[in-house]
């Protein structure tokens, strides 16, 4: 035997002894080859997991960038819809107007361009929120204001102030209403008055 072969025997007994003492004081024992297959079926399944929620997230994130990429662009259009139907409203009213020959030919306009845009909307799913004879829906709609009225229920909605709109099931806007409520007896109404000091 060569000397060099002779050192390396000694230091591999000499690792051999270290190793030994480590494990006789370490009370941890060395995992099985089973425990070891058991952890890395763990995380490989924990992997697989977290991999399919992420694609599902991106799926879903894809799915609602298609469907909600336009909601910008639409909320802002709905401005164009209100002007146009202001602009009815007020040459209708306009006193100079009235007695234009041309008047009725201008609104007949208007309206068929106004007609061509809620065509435009509805064909990309963005909808008229229905106030008439509704009931007040805070999902829906926004009260602008109430009024004292016993021909009708409580929170239903008697004036609709600026209209509201979906696109698909998200709101686009809330339709902005009046509110009916009931009228307050003299005596509630003092009641009242005594609450708020």
């Amino acid at each position: 035997m060569t000397e060099d072969t002779q050192k390396n025997e000694k230091s591999l007994e000499e690792d051999n002894k270290e190793e030994e003492v480590h494990s006789k004081s370490n009370p941890e024992k060395k995992k099985s080859s089973e425990e070891m297959l058991k952890e890395a079926e763990d995380k490989l399944l924990r992997s697989l997991a977290e991999i399919e929620n992420q694609r599902r997230r991106f799926e879903k994130e894809i799915k609602d960038a298609f469907e909600f990429g336009s909601f910008n662009f639409a909320k802002e259009s709905l401005a164009i819809l209100d002007n146009l139907q202001r602009a009815k409203i007020a040459i209708k009213n306009d006193e100079s107007l009235k007695d234009n020959k041309d008047l009725d030919k201008f609104l007949e306009n208007i309206t068929i361009i106004e007609k061509d845009l809620i065509s435009i909307f509805e064909k990309n799913r963005i909808k008229r929120i229905e106030t008439k004879n509704q009931k007040f829906d805070p999902n829906l709609h926004q009260a602008m204001s109430e009024i004292e009225n016993d021909k009708t229920e409580a929170g239903s909605i008697l004036q609709e102030i600026q209209s509201g709109y979906m696109l698909g099931e998200r709101l686009l806007r809330p339709a902005l209403v009046s509110v009916a409520k009931k009228k307050m007896t003299k005596n509630a109404e003092k009641n009242k008055k005594k609450e708020e000091k």
